[in-house]
């Protein structure tokens, strides 16, 4: 298997945009991030701050609020299907409570502003507020889903499905091993049966960070496999939470790519900063494998608790990645492009 090579080039940076436990969304080269904390368990505003892309050149901007709008928060889930953001629940302030919504979901487009939906079927059953959760979405299947997180107390395992076209919940299997908060989700293609499967890996159960296991959830059978890998950073990723999981094509070729995160908790829990990977790893969903990539440029420093999505860039995929927690527990406000050589 030929090198992963990855470039890095920051495109932007202020004060502003210092935040971790936030949330970043592509939608075409318009990048959205919203919600975050600078200081621990004090949420930032509600605005949203766009990045608009035109190659690797970007410019940034505030956008204002117009009622409605979701309340501050941070440790949200955002997912991006048919061109609208969804964020789903996430903490709001001291007491770090989860939002509860009431199986609501906050949309957002470009036309309409945001919109607070709440679901068809109140009386049936919801996914529970919570944060430091995950979401994904399947274009081919028309869904998003939401995984895990942090309630009132302890961590979930649960995994549910929403459909915007009917605005309904449906809970799935629960997801093997460990309950966990900062774990990451995405959705890929299985390459011979060509349907959408969703895979989970990484997060923290309470008492260490999770690793050495790729969780793939298949929808046509609601079944889950586990793939088990060593991760002693030869054969695959450390151990992580608080990091990210996204499907990219390289050369033509559908990868998993996992990166950064923090590899060991602080012993001030979420008001400190533990020890924090500067790596990435792109896993083939054909052969299991995992390869490093090879940085061939300085790029972002290590951290955690930070935001990523893929990009188109040149025709290509490439990633923007989002401030973040430094191992200096100080919040980053740096922006990212990752292109693939």
């Amino acid at each position: 298997m030929a090198p992963v090579k990855g470039i890095w080039t920051k495109i932007a940076e202020s004060d502003r945009l210092k935040r971790s436990s936030q949330n970043l969304a592509v939608v075409g080269q318009r990048v959205y991030i919203y919600g975050g904390e600078v200081t621990a368990r004090v949420p930032v505003d509600s605005a949203l701050d766009l990045i608009s892309l035109d190659g690797s050149t970007a410019t940034t901007s505030t956008l204002p609020n117009v009622s409605p709008f979701p309340t501050p928060r941070m440790g949200s889930a955002t997912a991006v299907l048919n061109g609208a953001l969804y964020l789903f629940s996430g903490r709001g302030g001291l007491a770090m409570t989860p939002i509860e919504e009431n199986g609501g979901i906050w949309k957002y487009t470009s036309s309409a502003g945001w919109e607070f939906i709440l679901p068809k079927y109140p009386s049936t059953s919801f996914p529970l507020g919570r944060s430091y959760h995950a979401a994904t979405a399947s274009p081919a299947e028309g869904l998003i889903y939401i995984h895990a997180g942090c309630p009132e107390s302890g961590r979930l395992s649960d995994l549910w499905s929403y459909n915007p076209k009917e605005n309904v919940w449906i809970k799935l299997p629960d997801a093997p091993g460990a309950s966990r908060g900062g774990t990451s989700i995405c959705c890929f293609q299985e390459s011979q049966s060509r349907t959408t499967s969703l895979a989970r890996m990484n997060g923290y159960s309470g008492t260490e960070e999770i690793g050495g296991i790729i969780d793939i959830y298949y929808p046509r059978t609601r079944s889950w496999e586990r793939v088990v890998f060593d991760p002693n950073g030869i054969e695959g990723p450390g151990p992580r939470s608080v990091g990210t999981l996204l499907t990219v094509r390289i050369e033509g070729k559908q990868y998993l790519l996992t990166m950064f995160g923090e590899g060991k908790p602080s012993p001030l829990g979420h008001a400190g900063a533990g020890s924090m990977w500067d790596d990435a790893w792109v896993f083939d969903t054909e052969k299991k494998t995992w390869q490093k990539v090879e940085w061939e440029t300085v790029g972002p420093t290590p951290r955690g608790w930070f935001t990523a999505d893929v990009v188109e860039v040149e025709g290509k995929d490439g990633v923007v990645l989002h401030g973040g927690l430094g191992e200096d527990n100080e919040r980053l406000g740096d922006v990212w492009l990752l292109k693939f050589n």
